[in-house]
């Protein structure tokens, strides 16, 4: 049998005492690192929070220990593994539950969402089923499952929008909440101090002497590295001088993608105005000293949070005006929208922010604290216990 850790008392002074406490299950495939694992760690951060009780059920990773600092419970469950034994985890899923008796049962990914709807069938009493939309997966029964929720949360207009387009589901059922950055993680007109910027430079010393571009995504061919070395190959047929930073493009398992984009920028003759890294924990002080911040992916995304984190920093951002990034630099920073794929007029436009770039003022919205907020509320809603008593 399932045994819950120790309930943590509530410590948040000034909060309205609760009508009840709520119960909330988060189930995702594992928690190793992404945007959707992220969420999970705030969300039951908030829940912890504004005390109620935050469980999770997943398959692991190497974020549970700080999952489980910050107050939720793990139950190891591998629900993410596309292959007819996952199967057999749904009678222990169901039993679990049922002991835990939770409120909301809220799911992130299309295979742990079918166990959940599974698990749940003729539950009585049955917890609330939420889904969220974190990607835009192609349209299929499989995937359609994450348009069944009770409340199905999308991640921004473009998801919105696209689940109404390939999905039967009810537009009141759909809730839009962002993702949001931490303004203390991303501080406005934050610069990185000489030191680190000696021992940056130092590791990559073809980065120095020029304005730097950074372009933060993995290392596949949806991130747009080939259009962003095209991007310096333009800048300099036009006589401006140009450095760029890949960074998280070096990863296990994607050596020849590297290789593809190395022996790329070799061929347009800028492989010594390139330079490639791992993902970094400094990502804020590199985006300090970056001149742009580019987002080019080559197909519509769900959202963009380097977006949102760079324009925090009043840090100027050029990307494909196509969904979630599109959305975004709409509202936030018009000036760096190009068309997607339009790599001319991408050289044309990085060239004019490059001269002089537009005021950037300080962000008011896509806040952590206001995806947690919205996020509670609707827990709260269709638990039917006040606002106020879900959390701040």
């Amino acid at each position: 049998m399932y045994r819950s850790a120790p309930f943590p008392t509530p410590t948040r002074t000034g909060t309205v005492p609760m009508q009840r406490r709520l119960t909330v299950v988060q189930l995702i495939p594992a928690l190793n690192a992404g945007g959707a694992e992220r969420t999970t760690l705030e969300i039951g951060r908030a829940l912890v929070a504004a005390g109620h009780r935050s469980v999770v059920v997943s398959a692991g990773g190497r974020l549970v220990p700080q999952l489980e600092a910050e107050g939720s419970e793990h139950v190891p469950v591998d629900l993410g593994r596309k292959s007819l034994a996952t199967l057999r985890h749904l009678g222990p899923l169901r039993r679990l539950l049922a002991e835990i008796r939770p409120d909301v049962v809220h799911a992130r990914s299309r295979l742990p969402a079918w166990m959940g709807w599974l698990a749940l069938r003729g539950m009585q009493p049955r917890p609330h089923f939420v889904t969220t939309v974190h990607g835009l997966n192609s349209p299929s029964v499989y995937s359609g499952i994450m348009a069944r929720g009770e409340r199905v949360v999308v991640v921004s207009q473009s998801v919105r929008d696209y689940v109404l387009r390939h999905y039967r589901v009810d537009p009141a059922r759909l809730t839009v909440i962002p993702r949001g950055i931490d303004p203390a993680d991303f501080p406005y007109g934050y610069r990185a101090d000489e030191e680190w910027q000696g021992r940056f430079f130092a590791e990559f010393p073809q980065l120095a002497g020029a304005p730097l571009l950074t372009l933060p995504g993995r290392g596949t061919r949806l991130k747009g590295h080939r259009d962003a070395i095209e991007l310096v190959a333009g800048l300099q047929a036009r006589g401006v001088d140009v450095r760029l930073l890949l960074l998280g493009v070096i990863e296990p398992g994607r050596e020849a993608y590297l290789e593809e984009i190395r022996q790329l920028a070799v061929a347009r003759g800028v492989a010594d105005r390139v330079a490639y890294a791992a993902p970094r924990a400094d990502v804020r002080d590199v985006y300090a000293v970056s001149a742009l911040v580019l987002q080019l992916s080559n197909k519509p995304e769900s959202f963009g949070r380097t977006v949102v984190e760079a324009i925090a920093m009043c840090r100027p951002v050029l990307g494909y005006a196509h969904g979630g990034v599109g959305e975004l630099l709409a509202e936030l920073y018009p000036a760096g929208r190009v068309p997607p794929g339009d790599v001319d007029r991408l050289v044309e436009r990085a060239a004019e922010l490059l001269r002089v770039a537009p005021p950037i003022p300080p962000l008011t919205r896509y806040r952590l604290e206001d995806m947690q907020r919205a996020t509670l509320a609707l827990y709260a809603e269709l638990a039917g216990v006040e606002a106020s008593a879900a959390g701040r």
